[in-house]
């Protein structure tokens, strides 16, 4: 994979498609990587997008440049770095479509840089207006039991201890059983081997509701014009899996009022991982909503 420099970051990415086509950005979530794309980039590609997949920090061969630099997993963090990578490439303006985490960092780019984005696309995350994690009604929260599990420090621990055996359980529990094979999860799961993916996602979830997880400074103007949204001007698709385990569908319900110009697709028998189990049907909802290009 190529891979430029941030102030940050060492960022891998796939770059396919023209080169003079209008550019989408697909964001992968956790546990993934953007192996989980491969059904969905070529049929942008066939349409004439230009298909830009990064690797988050923590993942695969995306790398810190230093070792002193807070291990920050916030979605702020994850939305400047996709900014920095597209500065990087000469990219102005593109469209977002982003899974589970890459869903939360769409929702964060149309907060802080929406006139960098022609429209959005979120898939199994809704998005929580001005950043706000409020804990959820018990049902939803029974779900959550594992970042309640990472707030504790043995539970923390287990992770460390075994971070391929815990999101192996996020796999099995999150979709109807048999929706992925062995031959595919050890493939994905390789990019979890990267030195900083434990401390990412440890940092991701314990900062919700521990104060002592430390944060990068960096990144405080972006979290202050996070807290202050919350009505998002893009044009946005949102795909909820009607059998996701991870986020119930209630979750995404309701929402239009924090939108200009928003859409719900709800996918029956789809878990949480609607573009792996789902793709000509994602691929088809997508490319209606960012529009196919003249001549694609």
């Amino acid at each position: 994979m190529p891979a430029i420099d941030t102030e940050v970051l060492t960022i891998a990415y796939d770059d396919l498609g023209p080169a003079g086509g209008p550019v989408v950005f697909l964001l992968h979530g956790w546990p993934d990587s953007p192996r989980g794309w491969r059904f969905i980039a070529p049929a942008l590609v066939e349409s004439g997008w230009r298909v830009v997949m990064p690797g988050n920090r923590g993942t695969g061969e995306t790398r810190f440049r230093s070792p002193e630099t807070v291990r920050d997993g916030q979605a702020v963090a994850l939305a400047q770095d996709a900014l920095d990578l597209a500065d990087s490439l000469g990219i102005e303006r593109f469209a977002v479509v982003g899974h589970d985490w890459g869903a939360r960092t769409a929702y964060t780019l149309a907060a802080v840089a929406p006139h960098r984005l022609t429209a959005i696309a979120g898939l199994a995350l809704a998005y929580q207006p001005r950043g706000v994690f409020s804990l959820p009604e018990f049902s939803q929260a029974q779900a959550f039991w594992y970042q309640w599990l990472m707030y504790v420090d043995a539970g923390a621990a287990a992770v460390r201890d075994d971070p391929l055996g815990f999101a192996r359980r996020m796999w099995d529990t999150w979709s109807p059983r048999g929706w992925y094979d062995e031959t595919e999860f050890t493939a994905t799961a390789a990019d979890f081997e990267n030195p900083d993916w434990v401390p990412i996602t440890l940092n991701a979830y314990r900062s919700r509701f521990l104060a002592v997880e430390p944060r990068d400074p960096r990144y405080d103007p972006l979290r202050e014009q996070v807290r202050v949204t919350d009505r998002l001007p893009a044009r946005t698709l949102m795909i909820q899996g009607g059998s996701d385990s991870c986020d119930e569908p209630e979750s995404s319900e309701g929402q239009d009022r924090h939108f200009d110009d928003y859409r719900r697709e709800v996918l029956p028998g789809v878990g949480h991982f609607p573009h792996r189990e789902s793709p000509a049907m994602v691929a088809e909802l997508v490319l209606t909503h960012l529009g196919r290009p003249v001549g694609g």
